[in-house]
């Protein structure tokens, strides 16, 4: 891991996060007892010059780092008058190691512990996420669309969080402006919908006046008939079709296996249904449209059809990216060169960390 460190020495500059750079000074967003406990040492006229670490507990994929820098950067009270070194965003982080080291005097920056901490918890758990579901996915594509299930101001931290993490498309250009990107997505049901049901008809729409370099995925399970739509579509849209996005709700059995229950559970998107639409398109000669599937996938569940060997080209992943919990906790441990940490912790010097610049 600190080789793959090594091999990145760029960090996002901090104008790229947009921050509300003069409430944050204020402290507007911080918990109020860090603004007060400041003001007590500006107050008493005490600069106390301390070591703030910075550490999770669990094994993580750090996100936010070049967000949380950007934040002291622009908003402590001088941020020349600080040292920091940092881990950098993309890479593994075990429990308890530190993640970041704040040198310098504490009422320049104890404003801001309430925002890094929060920017570093919310891009870790989406990177971690991200690449676990990445790792299940033995290299094949996760597709990242879990923007329709928080808010909007999330989405491009969070996009940017996927992406280092191994994300290889995000559905919105929001989630893809750090990196110069471009959201990606299917055909949805809405514009079937808004095509009278007629899904052919929608992708034929789609395909005539969408952009001719995009990828074209059809979702087929509008009618809950993946089999019959998928071969309807490919005949239709022959080589512009790039693939087909089984999405069936977990309350359905689509159609294709009413004559198969008994043996399995048929509900929502499961092995056998991806393996009679991948059968029903190579029997036509349309080997080579792509199978995406979505519709409640974590890593657990892509793991179990890796393992099954499912036909499966790529993966959709929403909301499952967006739960756990990754906290982050900051620790004065050194007051003007001395040991002050509460009683559970220590100075824990990492040689992983590299200088802030």
């Amino acid at each position: 891991m600190a080789v793959e460190a090594m091999t990145r020495r760029t960090r996002l500059p901090p104008e790229i996060f947009d921050l509300p750079v003069e409430k944050m000074r204020e402290g507007y967003y911080t918990d109020a007892y860090f603004n007060q406990a400041r003001d007590v040492l500006l107050e008493d006229g005490r600069h106390p010059r301390v070591v703030m670490q910075v550490f999770q507990k669990q094994q993580a994929v750090l996100g936010g780092m070049d967000e949380a820098i950007a934040i002291l950067k622009l908003c402590s009270d001088d941020w020349e008058e600080l040292t920091v070194h940092a881990l950098y965003d993309g890479d593994e982080l075990s429990p308890y190691e530190t993640a970041m080291t704040i040198e310098g005097d504490y009422t320049l920056f104890a404003h801001l512990e309430t925002v890094y901490l929060g920017v570093l918890a919310r891009r870790t758990l989406v990177s971690t996420n991200v690449r676990r579901v990445v790792e299940a996915a033995n290299g094949k594509p996760i597709l990242f669309f879990p923007a329709r299930h928080d808010h909007h101001r999330v989405q491009t931290g969070d996009g940017y969080a996927a992406h280092i993490a191994g994300a290889i498309g995000v559905s919105t250009d929001a989630q893809a402006s750090w990196w110069g990107g471009k959201g990606i997505g299917t055909i949805p049901h809405a514009l079937i919908s808004a095509y009278g049901g007629n899904t052919v008809l929608a992708a034929s729409k789609f395909a005539e006046h969408g952009d001719p370099e995009a990828n074209l995925v059809v979702l087929v399970d509008f009618e809950n008939d993946s089999v019959r739509t998928a071969l309807e579509v490919a005949r239709a849209l022959g080589d512009r079709l790039w693939g087909v996005r089984l999405d069936t709700s977990r309350t359905l059995v689509d159609r294709s296996l009413w004559s198969e229950m008994g043996y399995f559970d048929p509900r929502g998107v499961n092995s056998r249904l991806v393996e009679k639409v991948r059968g029903a398109l190579d029997s036509e000669g349309f080997e080579r449209v792509k199978i995406v599937v979505s519709g409640g996938f974590d890593a657990e569940r892509i793991r179990q059809f890796e393992e099954k060997g499912v036909p499966v080209d790529s993966y959709g992943v929403g909301s499952s990216l967006l739960r756990g919990d990754n906290d982050f906790t900051g620790d004065v441990v050194l007051t003007d060169g001395r040991p002050s940490a509460k009683v559970g912790r220590r100075f824990v010097p990492n040689e992983r960390l590299e200088l802030v610049q």
